[in-house]
């Protein structure tokens, strides 16, 4: 029962979220190439846990392990409230969204890091227009094997998430038509995408070797897929997602991915698991997503028939219920209940655009939104 009971010494199936926000100016509700101005304070509060992006209007933060979405959520509470609290004091705020509505990528800084000297280098401007803001959520697996078992299963259901996080329907001052405009421009880069099949850690351990042996890359945080084994943490980290905006939203899609890996391993305990679906089919579901979000139809491979996205997501919740109260998450993942009902990010993003006609107010609403219930202890940060 330890592999079920997240405060058992034998719980594998711990969580960690990254979350990239935008650093705005409140006076214009642009972009601030602002990071250096922050980064020595923030990293004397928080140390590892914040770091640096390409872009210099980026700040990644990223949470300790937590083992129940209850964690998490004190985690991710704790660190917009940290981060906003130290932009605050310069003039500044936070926002949580997958792009900026107007901000362009041609007016932003390059952080002075040979790193990302070298990425620019070899992807030009492929990297530079990389101003996107995403959540990666890690999952911890017993073992390597396991995880790469578990990684074939649990891609099926990287649109769906996908869907329930869209926060980016506006590029460079643009209505893009998309839910999710950061997938978009992320697919420019190399390595990217849904993954195949791998049929064991070494087959996938194959592939990186050659590709660091060809020169390809220089190690394996190289590979950008939408899910990858994570080399250095040894979780299985989901990159599908745009930040969520409100702290509710992103430890609901935490609690949700944490009950898939629990299910899928419960499964494979009784001897069955989920059908391992082909990366073509999957991609034509991850496009759905791009494109309209939970408006539009996934296709249910299995029925073969394509069907509202709610419809499946609310299949999802169900698909995992037997193993919400063992991690003392149901109340969070019922919060997809409200998404569902409401709309995520990129849907509320929309309509005070089309109420208002003003891209400002787009920014000020997800400024308002990514602080919600965050206490930000600043002389005049936005609350």
């Amino acid at each position: 029962m330890g592999y079920y009971d997240p405060y058992s010494p034998d719980f594998p199936f711990t969580i960690g979220i990254e979350e990239e926000y935008q650093i705005i100016d409140p006076q214009t509700w642009e972009l601030r190439s602002y990071i250096t101005q922050i980064l020595e304070e923030g990293q004397l509060i928080l140390r590892e846990q914040m770091k640096p992006e390409m872009m210099q209007s980026v700040v990644e933060v990223g949470t300790h392990v937590c083992r129940t979405s209850a964690e998490a959520r004190a985690e991710i509470t704790r660190l917009r409230s940290v981060i906003a609290g130290l932009a605050a004091r310069k003039g500044m705020t936070i926002a949580a969204a997958g792009t900026h509505p107007f901000s362009s990528w041609l007016a932003q800084e390059i952080y002075p890091h040979e790193r990302y000297f070298g990425v620019v280098n070899e992807m030009q401007d492929a990297a530079r227009r990389l101003l996107i803001f995403g959540m990666h959520i890690h999952i911890g697996v017993p073992d390597a094997e396991i995880g790469i078992q578990l990684q074939n299963v649990a891609r099926y259901f990287l649109p769906h998430l996908l869907a329930l996080s869209t926060s980016s329907p506006f590029w460079m001052g643009r209505l893009t038509g998309f839910k999710s405009y950061r997938s978009i421009i992320f697919s420019n880069f190399p390595r990217t995408g849904i993954p195949g099949i791998y049929n064991s850690m070494a087959e996938f351990q194959s592939y990186v070797d050659l590709l660091i042996k060809t020169g390809s890359i220089d190690n394996g945080k190289k590979i950008w897929w939408d899910i990858r084994p994570h080399p250095i943490f040894g979780t299985i980290e989901i990159r599908m997602c745009d930040i969520a905006t409100r702290v509710d939203e992103a430890v609901a899609l935490a609690a949700l991915v944490q009950a898939i890996f629990v299910k899928l391993y419960k499964l494979f305990e009784q001897n069955m698991t989920f059908r391992v679906y082909n990366r073509a089919l999957i991609n034509e579901n991850k496009w759905r997503a791009v494109r309209y979000g939970l408006d539009g139809e996934l296709i249910d491979f299995g029925k073969q028939k394509a069907l509202p996205a709610r419809s499946l997501l609310r299949e999802l919740v169900a698909f995992v219920d037997d193993v919400v109260d063992d991690l003392g998450s149901r109340k969070d993942i019922e919060y997809i209940y409200r998404i569902l009902e409401e709309g995520t990010s990129a849907d509320r993003q929309l309509a005070v655009y089309h109420e208002t006609g003003d891209l400002k107010a787009v920014v000020e609403q997800v400024v308002r939104e990514t602080l919600e219930g965050v206490p930000v202890d600043s002389p005049g940060a936005p609350r």
